[in-house]
């Protein structure tokens, strides 16, 4: 049997504030102690809620740190369109916003690493959650990017850019790329955004 997280559009008020203190909490632990520390049954105990609560709104550990990540996307985009990137062309904004992010990541190792282990444990039953991970990083790479529509070839550029981003988190997270290995592989892959104005 599959089970998803609680939609959070038919939250009240209160449920909305019980899965921010249950966000909250599961953050904080990873902060510490990463994928491992984060237990359901503390998790529970640190938000202030029961159990089964807990359960009826996140089923498992991936969806719980799925949503921690689709939370700290929400806020990138956000800080995206408060403050647009100011680099000269298109390839330069997604560069420069992704290369920030990645320093807030820096920050936080752990939390990084926890977020990026259940994005990569996510079966079926995570599949809207993950989506809309997806869908989030697109969003904060267009409008980043400052394109406007894009054209075919720019979504094209867009995804793939996408893909780029959690690949190298994962190759840092992981020990297999340097930081500056990480800048140079997502400065590459904007500037296909600029290859792909010309087609």
């Amino acid at each position: 049997m599959t089970t998803s997280a609680a939609p959070v559009a038919v939250l009240t008020p209160r449920q909305a504030e019980r899965r921010r203190r249950i966000l909250r909490a599961s953050k904080a632990l990873a902060a510490r102690g990463g994928y491992e520390a984060v237990q359901m049954r503390e998790v529970a105990e640190t938000a202030h809620v029961a159990l089964g609560t807990l359960y009826r709104y996140f089923p498992s550990k991936v969806h719980l740190l799925v949503a921690v990540m689709q939370e700290q996307l929400q806020q990138l985009h956000e800080q995206v369109r408060r403050h647009p990137p100011t680099g000269e062309d298109p390839a330069a904004r997604v560069a420069e916003t992704l290369t920030q992010a990645f320093h807030a990541l820096q920050r936080e190792p752990l939390l990084a690493e926890a977020m990026v282990r259940a994005l990569s444990f996510a079966d079926r039953s995570v599949s809207a959650e993950v989506d809309e991970v997806g869908g989030l990083t697109s969003a904060i790479i267009l409008d980043a990017a400052q394109l406007g529509t894009p054209t075919a070839e720019q979504q094209a550029a867009l995804r793939v850019i996408g893909h780029t981003w959690h690949a190298t988190l994962l190759a840092w997270l992981s020990g297999r790329a340097s930081l500056a290995e990480v800048r140079a592989d997502l400065h590459t892959a904007a500037r296909l955004l600029t290859l792909s104005q010309g087609s």
